[in-house]
């Protein structure tokens, strides 16, 4: 008895945090870049490139909260000068609970990556991100103190609850900047940092009509950096912090990259593995194989949170895939030496 009331009030709380606080998150940030900010579309070295994470979390303890991202873009020179433009968009999907609150965003994005040198990859990136966002939930599914007649639970009796309409949508838009450069005079040595302003109209986010409540803003600093340790190997560095309302969170982590071919300009195979740290909540190990123009990369979130006790620290697992590729065109990035990349 005791476990199901802490497993409804988990649901509860992450459904009030869905509704009025956080947006969706992933371990595997950084194979969703324009969720952390709309200036890092396009700082990739390829002409185009396809994203998907899929996310099931807490599936030990509750039903599983799924979150899906899909983002693609597409990246061009502009004229004869070294400046570059990205076009693009995402796809965020995530069902979360016994209600299934379902959230829907379809995300445009544009990204303009302005050369401040004609040396070397120096790049400062002006990006934007908007669209259509959908929402709803299964009321046939909600239960409240209400239905409780100190016998159990009655279906027959009214929930309590004034809700009206079971879903709603609104109108999004976020902002970011970011700077990206290389490392000396090292093509492949890079490093980004970047500031991004998500929900600045401060759409409405409530499925009651009265009173309107507002999505808060969220503001995500990122940055990360790539270097070689070695003629086969190198490590990436990545970390965000965010804060929406009053939640913040702070994630970071590396990564070590060993190359597996005669070419190692273009390997056959690169294999990647490291570990993250979400501050408070969980430890994520990572392990990635890119098999060119493929990367498939899985995680685990090992829950260190005060929640431990009940989900024995299983939190998410995580499966992503991208594929990076340059096009058959007279402007292809592939020979250009300066172009925003990480």
């Amino acid at each position: 008895m005791m476990k199901n009331i802490l497993l409804k009030c988990i649901a509860l709380f992450v459904f009030l945090i869905n509704g009025f606080g956080q947006d969706p998150h992933f371990s595997q940030f950084f194979q969703a870049p324009l969720l952390r900010n709309p200036a890092l579309a396009g700082l990739f070295a390829g002409d185009v490139r396809i994203q998907g994470v899929y996310r099931s979390q807490w599936a030990s303890i509750t039903t599983p909260y799924q979150t899906g991202s899909f983002n693609g873009e597409y990246k061009q020179p502009i004229g004869r000068s070294n400046d570059f433009l990205t076009i693009g968009g995402e796809i965020l999907y995530d069902k979360a609970g016994s209600t299934d609150f379902t959230t829907v965003n379809v995300l445009p994005v544009v990204n303009y990556h302005k050369a401040l040198s004609g040396e070397k990859n120096k790049y400062l990136s002006l990006g934007f991100m908007g669209g259509y966002v959908s929402k709803s939930i299964n009321r046939s599914k909600i239960t409240t103190n209400n239905q409780f007649d100190g016998q159990g639970f009655n279906p027959s009796l009214s929930d309590g609850e004034s809700l009206t309409q079971f879903n709603y949508h609104y109108w999004d838009g976020s902002v970011g900047l970011s700077f990206n450069s290389s490392i000396a005079d090292s093509k492949n040595d890079n490093y980004f940092v970047g500031l991004a302003y998500f929900h600045f109209n401060r759409p409405r986010n409530s499925f009651y009509t009265n009173p309107p409540v507002e999505l808060h803003p969220k503001l995500v600093f990122s940055g990360g950096v790539k270097f070689g340790v070695g003629d086969q190997s190198y490590l990436t560095l990545d970390a965000d912090y965010s804060q929406q309302g009053s939640y913040s969170e702070a994630i970071a982590g590396a990564m070590y990259s060993y190359k597996i071919g005669d070419d190692l300009e273009n390997p056959q195979y690169t294999i990647h593995f490291g570990g993250y740290l979400r501050w408070k909540d969980a430890f994520i190990p990572v392990v990635k194989l890119d098999y060119n123009p493929f990367q498939i990369g899985l995680s685990y979130d090992a829950n260190v949170s005060p929640l431990n006790t009940i989900s024995q620290s299983r939190g998410g697992f995580e499966l992503s895939v991208t594929y990076v590729g340059f096009l058959d065109r007279g402007n292809t990035t592939k020979e250009s030496y300066l172009c925003p990349r990480f």
